[in-house]
């Protein structure tokens, strides 16, 4: 968004004037092309259709670019990232996404330095001409993070987001600084992107007293075919013969159970606690760190994709970067 001047109200921000707005661009010597939505759109809007346009223009274009930059609200952005992580499977070139927490047009805006930076890495090469950058990555107040371990953690301060389970791709200061041992590297020799999302799965938090009787109509197999649970701690949960009922007759129905810890940082270890081996039972995967962003996507992305039979295997594996698999601990 910019600031109208004349009349104080927020408006759509015109990219055909971009050079204008951020005159400092024209000292790179780069080629920038710019493509945006015909009504531009509060990310809390964005749904898996977006995600679909979003993927096809980068796909397309991807011959004829080194690098893709995407400009994104902050509230959904790392839910964008993860699908997009997904989505373009075999991505060898940099796909930097970033926005602002200030509107371009304030003073004090965060907007111009965060895309300057996530275009300059966006570009940036190494010594044998390689993209540095060969992943999905969310680039926010000098911090570059792997999408799909990206979350947003603050509505108001300028550091919005945080990578709990996995470091830094990149810090920017005087001079940008890559962690290249924690950059992701394909063997694919090709992008092979797979565009396709279903959004039949649905997340339930867990809390002390939860009316389960409430929940029972919602877990219907026709139409939800992922239930995430968010659990507590390690993955533990009430020992409640509802609840358990309940979880295994969707199970036995064909339902697919991901669980996920509701703290920040750390990890799921089913069977680690008593209240947890009932999940080990009934054969609830467990999804390790994913965050929430990562496992929904994950999840859309996985019953587009491939078949019931497939889908567990797919979940619990390390596909992108997304999760620290018991013999790939980061």
């Amino acid at each position: 968004m910019i600031t109208n001047h004349k009349t104080g109200a927020l408006e759509s921000f015109n990219f055909d004037h971009l050079y204008a707005h951020i005159p400092e661009l024209k000292r790179f010597e780069l080629d920038i092309e710019v493509k945006s939505f015909e009504t531009p759109l509060d990310s809390s809007e964005i749904d898996p259709s977006h995600w679909h346009i979003i993927a096809k223009w980068i796909v397309d274009a991807y011959d004829a670019f080194d690098g893709f930059v995407v400009l994104h609200g902050t509230d959904t952005m790392s839910y964008t990232g993860s699908a997009l992580s997904f989505m373009l499977q075999g991505l060898r070139k940099p796909v930097v996404m970033t926005g602002s927490q200030l509107p371009i047009g304030i003073i004090r805006t965060d907007g111009k330095e965060n895309l300057i930076t996530a275009i300059e890495m966006a570009a940036a090469k190494d010594a044998n001409g390689e993209a540095i950058l060969q992943e999905v990555a969310v680039y926010f107040e000098y911090a570059l993070f792997r999408a799909n371990r990206s979350a947003k953690i603050s509505a108001h301060q300028f550091e919005a987001f945080a990578s709990p389970n996995y470091p830094l791709l990149a810090k920017a200061g005087v001079q940008i600084k890559w962690n290249r041992e924690h950059l992701l590297r394909t063997n694919n020799t090709r992008l092979e992107p797979k565009l396709d999302l279903s959004n039949q799965v649905i997340i339930w938090h867990l809390f002390p007293g939860m009316p389960i009787e409430l929940y029972c109509q919602s877990l219907d197999f026709d139409q939800v075919k992922i239930l995430i649970l968010k659990t507590f701690g390690v993955g533990n949960a009430f020992s409640n013969s509802d609840f358990q009922d309940l979880l295994k007759r969707y199970v036995d129905q064909g339902g697919i159970i991901l669980n996920i810890t509701q703290c920040q940082s750390g990890e799921v270890k089913q069977g680690a606690y008593q209240t947890s081996t009932f999940f080990e039972q009934i054969g609830v995967i467990g999804g390790a760190d994913l965050t929430v962003e990562a496992a929904i996507t994950k999840s859309m992305f996985a019953l587009a994709n491939f078949t019931k039979d497939q889908i567990p295997k797919f979940l619990e594996s390390n596909v992108v970067g997304e999760l620290s698999s018991p013999n790939n601990k980061d």
